[in-house]
């Protein structure tokens, strides 16, 4: 045996011979890919790019679906349109003073008798006989007891007493209870005469306004032939 060749046995046994690697021949991962490799537990999301999906924040969105668009930028907020003024918005309730002046006015014929006749009554009486030719009228009223043949009143009526050419000429407007949609009646005589007769009128009328009541004297006037225009 040649001397040259070493001795299995002694190398086998040699202290200084590196013993053999237990984990040759498997891979090993190093620290920082561990950190970024997926749990195996649950499904989780990185931010690492794969070989088939780029960075979505670097990559074309022209040439690649899955690149992340550009926010769109905000629309400015439209400013809320100014009410112009002295008009309300819809719904909300009208200004005292605008109320007032939509309120329907009272009708004259429901003011207090005495006011009806002095302020609307008598005028209106006055400019319509007037316009007949009856120029120089005497009207008022009065309250009084109606005293004629065959008929006399226990208590005063209010009456409109009209008077002209020189007191000649008389007629009278009877309102016994004092109320212009209550009893009426009319009478007219000259002077050489007093009133005979009561006669009603507008007893078939359901509205009693102060036309009509100014109307039957005029028309009962031109029946008895004591206006001279037509």
């Amino acid at each position: 045996m040649s001397a040259d060749k070493p001795n299995s046995e002694e190398a086998s046994t040699n202290p200084t011979t590196p013993p053999a690697n237990p984990n040759a021949g498997e891979s090993v991962t190093p620290a920082a890919s561990k950190e970024q490799a997926p749990s195996i537990e649950e499904p989780q999301a990185t931010d690492m790019p794969t070989a088939n999906t780029p960075d979505p924040a670097s990559a074309n969105p022209e040439e690649n679906p899955n690149a992340a668009a550009e926010p769109k930028a905000k629309k400015p907020a439209a400013k809320a349109a100014a009410k112009p003024p002295g008009k309300a918005a819809k719904g909300e309730d009208a200004k005292p003073e605008a109320a007032a002046k939509k309120a329907k006015a009272p009708a004259v014929e429901d003011k207090p008798f005495a006011e009806f006749i002095e302020q609307d009554y008598i005028p209106a009486l006055k400019t319509a006989l007037a316009q007949k030719g009856i120029e120089d009228l005497q009207i008022a009223w009065s309250k009084q007891k109606v005293t004629m043949p065959g008929f006399t009143s226990e208590e005063s009526w209010a009456q409109v007493k009209g008077d002209w050419l020189n007191g000649s000429r008389h007629f009278r407007v009877y309102f016994p209870t004092e109320d212009i949609k209550g009893p009426r009646a009319f009478s007219c005589f000259e002077r050489v005469s007093q009133p005979s007769t009561l006669e009603p009128f507008l007893i078939d009328e359901r509205k009693i306004d102060l036309d009509g009541l100014v109307f039957y004297v005029v028309q009962r006037l031109t029946a008895q032939k004591w206006v001279t225009r037509n």
